[in-house]
């Protein structure tokens, strides 16, 4: 019978127990949101560590070992040291019946659970991508965002891994008083970097069709940005041109960048209701430029929740990252690339 490599170059007869209960290190690390890096640290610093190396010491990792590290995961999820919960994992190991791994009873049962995020049906990543986070472990919210979009594209890494994540982030901060913070702050923050590593350069004014720029753009007041930073990302994988604001552009600002651009579109982002206001953007769509007889005005997009039971007459308002993208592109596709005055 023909032996099967493993991804880490070791060989398993099929139908063996080895082959059914025992994990890879990289296989390990994606069920529990940590990355590979993170489990040699914890096996060489703590001797949570697998019992089984095959030839050219490569780790398997047996149920056993496997119960140890998802133990050490819940410990430091709740904010127990790494050094501290690696102690109680192994002793729990050592004291349980069968040498599976026991809750504490003396641990309530609240914290024990206090790390969980109310993440509901979604991708598998998602779970991982919050366990990750809630630890704090940096270098694996990494590793996890760009597997993501490196494997389901930009749109699809947004739309239903980053963006369930952190919605799960902010209902757990919302019903936690002010803790988890630090858990949206450094997810946020990871997000926003894999999105801009996504990010090709800014293309030239007059690149796509001769045309404009699409204008991305917080409203006065909001400082959410995360969503325009993943749309200019999508808009720079279609190659076509964008000029990103960021957060909180004053009127006069914004009102001066759509003046000296000619923008194909402007994407107004409002994420609450206190700061979506449809005189802007009815100020913004009513912005002309070009010579006399032949003015042209921008499409103006309202991007966010902010503008919901707020659709201002000829603006978009998609429903969806997708649909925002196709939306866009759909302007230089189709023309005229800018609405008549």
């Amino acid at each position: 019978m023909t032996d099967i490599p493993d991804e880490e170059g070791t060989r398993t007869r099929p139908g063996s127990p080895d082959a059914a209960t025992r994990l890879t290190t990289g296989a390990l690390a994606r069920r529990l949101g940590v990355s590979p890096t993170t489990l040699r640290s914890w096996d060489r610093r703590y001797g949570i560590g697998p019992a089984v190396r095959t030839d050219g010491r490569h780790r398997r990792w047996t149920p056993r070992d496997i119960a140890v590290l998802e133990s050490m995961c819940r410990l430091t999820s709740t904010g127990v040291p790494p050094a501290e919960a690696a102690r109680a994992a192994k002793e729990s190991a050592a004291s349980g019946p069968g040498g599976a791994v026991q809750p504490d009873p003396e641990t309530p049962v609240r914290s024990r659970a206090a790390g969980t995020l109310p993440l509901g049906d979604v991708r598998q990543e998602c779970r991982g991508l919050a366990r990750a986070a809630v630890r704090l472990d940096a270098p694996a919210v990494e590793e996890q965002l760009a597997a993501a979009i490196e494997t389901h594209g930009l749109a699809v890494a947004w739309q239903e891994v980053m963006v369930p994540t952190l919605h799960a982030v902010g209902r757990k901060w919302a019903s936690s008083g002010d803790r988890y913070v630090e858990v949206e702050h450094l997810l946020s923050w990871h997000m926003s970097t894999a999105l801009r590593r996504r990010s090709r350069p800014p293309a030239r004014q007059g690149d796509t069709l001769g045309a404009g720029p699409v204008v991305l753009a917080g409203v006065p007041g909001e400082q959410h940005t995360l969503a325009l930073e993943a749309l200019n990302a999508g808009l720079g994988e279609l190659r076509l041109p964008t000029r990103m604001f960021g957060a909180a552009v004053p009127v006069e600002a914004l009102t001066a960048a759509v003046d000296r651009l000619g923008p194909v579109a402007v994407v107004l982002w409002a994420q609450a209701r206190s700061t979506a206001s449809l005189p802007l953007a009815r100020h913004i769509a009513g912005a002309q430029w070009g010579v006399k007889g032949a003015r042209r005005r921008p499409v103006v997009m309202l991007g966010g929740p902010g503008w919901v039971g707020r659709s201002g007459q000829g603006m978009l308002r998609p429903t969806s990252f997708r649909d925002a993208l196709d939306s866009l592109a759909a302007l230089y596709a189709a023309g005229p690339l800018t609405a008549p005055a």
